[in-house]
């Protein structure tokens, strides 16, 4: 048995700590965690089956020394933080809480190119191979990657999609490697290598950002080149068409939302019959007219209107997702739930 704080492990204190806490703030600490941490921290309270006294005290005063750390690195940097720290604690004691908090607020990989303009970063990394592309994709801005994604040749677009959702994880000394190569290019600072983490919820959120035609048609390569994989994204994902599978209850909250009536007929106007008639039956009859009037005298509308319309609409829906105030199932899963 373990007698002092400086004997255990991180995951140890981790369990240790969260018995202390209760089980009412241990499930708020746990929405925090990935799956695989949840699992391992959940075995190890299993096996937690006695805390001394001394060695419980310890981890919650590490913990509070820590969190005020993250306080003093807040207010005035890590400099200031190391001050107060041992000035308080002495030099040992503040040098250890500084160390391990450094350590956790590591530079995220490729964070130097995270404030370049996307244009900029494609033409660095344009020529690279589609899996180096793919590495740098899933450390960027969702906004950067997807303007990124949207100019790369049309046959390299679905080859580096797949290779971000099917990423799982790569060698620090890899990512290191192709930092440095892009810093040279760059001519910026060099930053720490990490872990990185591609994977489906990646390139859902990346594809989530660009025009419709670019989604449109990097699924399409990817329902040709793996069916199961492109399945499983378009499941996370959600597509003006999709609006069909939604009941007429959720179609009137979305419609109850800040949607100009010009627009929703240019978003109608490419779309389906039956999406048409689907929408236009949950307005009054009167505006429904009106937009159907619209519709045929607007005369020929521009694709990337259109689409541009229909991805605002989209864009509306998707928040309603996040927000918790529309949850669609997809895939033959539940039924929607409002």
């Amino acid at each position: 048995m373990k007698t002092t704080v400086e004997e255990l492990t991180g995951k140890e204190k981790a369990a240790i700590l969260l018995i202390a806490l209760g089980p009412e703030k241990s499930s708020e600490v746990f929405k925090h965690f990935k799956e695989d941490e949840i699992e391992a921290i959940t075995l190890e309270i299993a096996n937690t089956m006695t805390i001394m006294p001394e060695i419980k005290n310890g981890v919650l005063e590490e913990f509070y020394q820590i969190c005020l750390a993250q306080e003093y690195i807040t207010e005035g940097g890590i400099g200031y933080a190391k001050q107060i720290l041992e000035s308080a604690l002495g030099e040992s004691k503040a040098f250890d809480i500084i160390s391990k908090m450094t350590n956790a607020l590591q530079v995220r990989p490729f964070d130097f190119i995270r404030k370049a303009d996307a244009s900029q970063i494609l033409n660095f990394i344009q020529h690279e191979h589609p899996q180096t592309i793919a590495l740098i994709m899933s450390y960027l801005k969702p906004t950067q990657a997807a303007q990124i994604l949207s100019d790369l040749p049309q046959d390299r677009q679905s080859d580096v999609s797949r290779r971000i959702a099917i990423m799982n994880r790569t060698s620090p000394d890899i990512i290191k490697e192709v930092e440095k190569a892009l810093e040279k290019k760059l001519s910026s600072l060099m930053v720490e290598g990490q872990m990185v983490v591609g994977g489906v919820d990646s390139v859902v959120e990346i594809l989530s950002s660009v025009d419709r035609s670019t989604e449109k048609s990097i699924l399409e390569a990817l329902e040709n080149e793996d069916p199961e994989l492109s399945d499983e994204i378009r499941k996370k994902m959600f597509v003006f068409e999709d609006i069909l599978g939604m009941s007429n209850r959720d179609v009137q909250l979305v419609l109850r939302q800040d949607i100009d009536n010009k627009e929703l007929a240019v978003a109608l106007k490419g779309s389906t019959p039956e999406l048409q008639d689907l929408i236009l039956s949950n307005v009054s009859k009167r505006l429904a007219s009106m937009i159907r009037e619209d519709m045929e005298f607007m005369g020929p509308v521009r694709r990337s209107d259109v689409e541009e319309a229909q991805q605002r609409i989209v864009n509306i829906i998707r928040r309603l997702q996040e927000s918790g105030e529309l949850i669609v199932s997809r895939g033959g899963g539940d039924d929607i739930i409002v």
